[in-house]
């Protein structure tokens, strides 16, 4: 691959599952300026990418997924470069989220702040056992930014959002799982596991994946039952739909070639 960042690492393996880690473990992984830059240049990148299939999104070291934001950069801001940078944060959220190929969270450790809000904008959350989790941003007179006071209701509830983000209270790792906050823990590699995870999504077909992903997205929405019709009807024309019924017939593997 060649792009080249300070920030962050991209690794693709020969399934196409590229683990994107977050590479300041010296700043417990925090999210800056460049940190921001550099995931818009790598989410564009994997958006255009024939050779990426899923993405897995980590953090460097055992300690911090992402710890929150660089609080000495944002102690700096006026307030109308404030705005511009929850406007950015929540611009480059909504291209990961907005993916359409499987986006994981591997969670290790810390999650708090913009590192909640990265691992809500993933499709699926994964957490290690010594995860921790929340929103803090009231302890320091500020409300989340970057879309966090958007996910965490439909991932947790109102009610229990409103709690969470009230008291800005830390959540670990089993009742992250418990309220819906992450999907799995993992009792040994989180990295490990959303691998595995990532990889029985990879032997589906990625036509299917997509229009899945898409129709999903579209829940709670009027037009949500309507495109989800749409997206079922796209994939009857497909090879890959050919392919999977055809290997079920015939009691064997598909092999899709997402066309």
């Amino acid at each position: 691959m060649s792009l080249s960042f300070e920030t962050i690492l991209l690794d693709v393996d020969e399934s196409g599952v590229c683990v994107l880690t977050v590479n300041r473990p010296e700043k417990m992984n925090a999210l800056n300026n460049r940190v921001f830059e550099e995931l818009d240049a790598a989410l564009d990148h994997i958006k255009e990418s024939d050779e990426i299939k899923g993405l897995i999104v980590t953090g460097a070291g055992d300690k911090a997924f992402v710890a929150g934001a660089d609080i000495k950069e944002l102690n700096t801001l006026q307030d109308s470069e404030a705005k511009k940078i929850s406007l950015r944060g929540q611009r480059v959220f909504q291209k990961l989220e907005d993916l359409t190929i499987p986006a994981i969270a591997a969670v290790n450790g810390f999650a708090l702040g913009g590192g909640c809000k990265l691992a809500m904008a993933c499709h699926i959350r994964i957490a290690s056992n010594n995860a921790l989790l929340g929103l803090p941003e009231v302890s320091l007179g500020l409300i989340p930014g970057y879309g966090g006071t958007q996910r965490l209701p439909k991932l947790v509830g109102e009610a229990k959002a409103l709690e969470l983000t009230l008291s800005g209270r830390f959540v670990k790792a089993d009742e992250a799982k418990e309220i819906g906050l992450v999907n799995q823990i993992a009792e040994k590699s989180v990295l490990d596991a959303a691998k595995i995870m990532m990889n029985s999504m990879m032997k589906q077909g990625p036509l299917a994946l997509k229009n899945a992903i898409l129709a999903i997205k579209e829940s709670g929405n009027d037009s949500g039952y309507t495109s989800e019709a749409n997206l079922f009807g796209e994939l009857y024309n497909t090879d890959d739909f050919k392919e999977g019924t055809s290997a079920f017939l015939e009691k064997r593997k598909p092999t899709f070639t997402g066309k």
